[in-house]
């Protein structure tokens, strides 16, 4: 069994990889920011402002058809301080979420230990919030917080018309909506839909910058002006007013347009990565059609045998097959999330499938 440190070691020595993006080194990296703001005459930004910053905000804010935007350091900030927000104006102490909500399940509950406020769950496990479960919210909430896609159920989207029904009967009750957008950048090839026809309706959206943007760090609030007034106000109170974000803005700025003009390639490479999957004997996807250029991998085999025959074919074939995988809650299944990203593209099917084939094989006879 290999440590830790030797995993990354073999990793990073492989020649390709199915999950994600092929991670520059952090020399290589700084060097094409370094180029980048040559080019481009970048100077820091300061306390928020700058040219940088705000023609990154102004261009997120236009691209999701919104009046305003502003950048924060993390999105776990960009959320806490939208939920703020929405429950203070409402003056309710509750917000609602998914039973799989990031807030929940990643963020230690900083919505309960720092604003004191309650989460209430909405929908069911499996599936997206849709219309009926606002229907039948019992107690008035803050706001209610919609994931697109939703990460913990496989990359799960509602379809267009359950969305739009969703917006229709949160605006009915008058319940203000908030984008958990993380990965929203993913949507658009599915929903064949502009980011703001995606976001029309919602009261506020937060989008990442390094969730498929490639951003070292980093998001995007995006609302009206009143709102984002109010937000400028709680980053500054939450200690998200740096002196300068440039490394984060640089390094967002730069691979912006081109990260979202390979969206669709890489979610039609997901589709046919998919249907390979489902065709080898013990491989199960989550969903099975996916929709976005992410899903879940269920593998017919305890987590250790997987790890070990992962690493097995990474040092003979040099390439990685995926990242973490765990226990899936089925007895003797383990699951694996891969988000398809530039490392898939230079991979035909029958290369993956035949490596995914091997491995289970393997696992079969350990």
């Amino acid at each position: 069994m290999l440590s830790a440190n030797d995993r990354k070691l073999l990793r990073r020595n492989c020649s390709h990889q199915v999950p994600g993006f092929i991670e520059p080194t952090p020399a290589t990296l700084f060097r094409r920011m370094a180029d980048w703001c040559e080019e481009n005459g970048v100077e820091h930004d300061r306390y928020g402002e700058g040219d940088l910053i705000e023609q990154l905000e102004q261009k997120i804010a236009a691209l999701l058809g919104k009046p305003s935007a502003v950048f924060v350091p993390s999105g776990t900030m960009a959320q806490l301080i939208a939920v703020r927000i929405w429950t203070e104006r409402r003056q309710a102490g509750r917000f609602g979420l998914h039973v799989t909500s990031h807030l929940e399940h990643h963020e230690a509950q900083a919505y309960q230990a720092l604003l004191r406020l309650q989460g209430v769950k909405v929908g069911q496990p499996f599936r997206p919030i849709l219309a009926d479960d606002v229907a039948t919210l019992a107690e008035p909430l803050g706001c209610l917080i919609v994931e697109l896609p939703m990460r913990e159920i496989g990359g799960r989207l509602p379809d267009w018309e359950e969305l739009q029904s969703l917006k229709s009967a949160s605006h009915a009750c008058g319940l203000p909506l908030h984008m958990d957008g993380a990965r929203l950048w993913e949507c658009r090839a599915f929903f064949g839909r502009s980011y703001a026809e995606i976001a029309d309706g919602f009261d506020s959206v937060y989008v990442s910058l390094y969730k498929g943007v490639g951003g070292i760090a980093g998001a995007v609030l995006a609302g009206s002006d009143d709102f984002i007034a109010a937000a400028k106000l709680w980053r500054q109170r939450m200690g998200g007013r740096l002196v300068t974000q440039s490394p984060m803005l640089i390094s967002a700025a730069m691979n912006f347009d081109a990260r979202l003009a390979l969206m669709d390639q890489l979610y039609a490479r997901t589709l046919t990565f998919a249907e390979s999957l489902n065709g080898i004997e013990g491989i199960r996807t989550l969903p099975r059609m996916p929709q976005v250029n992410m899903l879940h991998v269920f593998f017919d085999g305890n987590v250790d045998a997987l790890n070990a025959q992962r690493d097995a074919i990474a040092s003979t074939d040099g390439c990685w097959l995926f990242h973490g995988v765990r226990e899936s809650g089925v007895p003797g299944w383990s699951v694996a999330e891969i988000y398809v990203g530039d490392g898939l593209l230079s991979l035909a099917d029958e290369q993956v499938v035949a490596m995914f084939e091997r491995l289970m094989a393997a696992v079969r006879r350990s």
